[in-house]
């Protein structure tokens, strides 16, 4: 294998934000490792150049953030625009960090599927529903081959979609312990104790019990519950007035979308990070907090014991009083609370982007 143009490797970057989150957020950090001198970056106009010197620019209408239409364009760009632009920069493979790709184009592609959360919990008029149901597992048939962040998401690959188990690599995700590392005297910046949530307020995300628990939890007159997560129309008016009806609107904060270095500090300032998700292909939330040296009640389902370990309590994310009994036990038991302190630090030892990107390349390497 030499290491020229004729070998590239063309890296789809279509999705980003500009408001990173889940997937543009494993692009980006990834990226930042690859040790491919012969990688070519499709990417928007407001790229950030220092991870890569020379991105090969696109439209930028193809985020999330145009809603409904940027998925369409984008869609529509995947299949017909993206073909003749990998063979006019004579690339090799295609690595598309997300489940999208080129179909019927003969186009050798390693396709990165984060979960299936949306043929777990089916929205009947939910776009990304339909697209999980009827394009992902032309994608998941087409695709060379498929990497995903857990073995919980392969193994939803083999049982939900009857893909090979030989056709997928899961490869656990990273975390940067220079940005998310404990930071000496945080919690004296504010004399508030909240429990934090970090996340979307989609229904999956289990925001309504997480919101009964705290009503339930036995101190909940000395603290806070802050919910961290962009606004949804769709989601968040019902979760404002489930805390209204409650009685506890003075106790619960929304506090809109965090930026990503403004999360450390809020995470280090938690007595504790509340991510009791229904489902979730990863969880990083959960990694972000334990590497701020910070206590994780989250679910004992899906990837997040893979991610958590030992260093977390792990509750039934159905049960209200389980949840609600592990923040009671945080607040009683000190010696509990600085154990995962301890656990957390030492579990995020194993997770690094470096390491997620090394992973990465050898699979490419592989198939280039």
């Amino acid at each position: 294998m030499n290491d020229t143009p004729g070998n590239s490797i063309i890296i789809n970057l279509s999705m980003l934000l500009t408001k990173p989150t889940g997937i543009a957020n494993y692009a980006n950090n990834l990226l930042r490792y690859f040790s491919l001198d012969y990688t070519s970056l499709l990417a928007p106009k407001y790229y950030r150049r220092e991870i890569h010197k020379n991105p090969y620019f696109i439209a930028d209408k193809f985020s999330p953030e145009y809603g409904l239409k940027g998925h369409f364009y984008r869609l529509l760009w995947t299949q017909t625009e993206l073909p003749s632009i990998f063979r006019r920069i004579k690339g090799n493979l295609l690595f598309s960090p997300c489940g999208e790709m080129p179909l019927f184009a003969n186009i050798k592609t390693i396709v990165v599927v984060h979960d299936l959360i949306p043929l777990r919990f089916p929205k009947i008029y939910s776009s990304l529903t339909h697209y999980c149901r009827y394009i992902l597992p032309l994608v998941c048939q087409q695709a060379t081959h498929i990497i995903c962040n857990s073995k919980a998401t392969a193994d939803d690959l083999i049982n939900i979609l009857g893909v090979k188990a030989n056709k997928i690599t899961p490869i656990l995700l990273g975390i940067d312990r220079n940005k998310f590392r404990p930071i000496e005297n945080a919690k004296n910046i504010g004399n508030t104790r909240f429990f934090l949530y970090v996340g979307r307020h989609e229904l999956h995300k289990n925001l309504s019990r997480i919101i009964a628990a705290f009503a339930q939890f036995k101190y909940q007159k000395e603290y806070q519950l802050w919910i961290a997560g962009e606004t949804d129309s769709r989601y968040t008016p019902p979760l404002k007035k489930q805390v209204r009806e409650l009685g506890i609107d003075d106790r619960v904060k929304f506090l809109d979308y965090v930026a990503e270095e403004e999360l450390p500090i809020l995470l280090n300032q938690a007595e504790a990070l509340l991510f009791p998700s229904l489902w979730e292909g990863f969880g990083f939330p959960v990694l972000e907090a334990m590497a701020c040296g910070t206590p994780v009640i989250t679910s004992k389902v899906s990837s997040l014991p893979e991610v958590a370990g030992d260093a977390a309590l792990l509750v039934n994310p159905t049960d209200v009083r389980e949840i609600a009994s592990a923040m009671n036990l945080l607040v009683e038991d000190e010696g509990v609370k600085g154990q995962l302190r301890e656990l957390g630090l030492k579990r995020v030892m194993a997770f690094s982007w470096e390491k997620t990107a090394q992973q990465t390349v050898e699979v490419l390497k592989h198939y280039l």
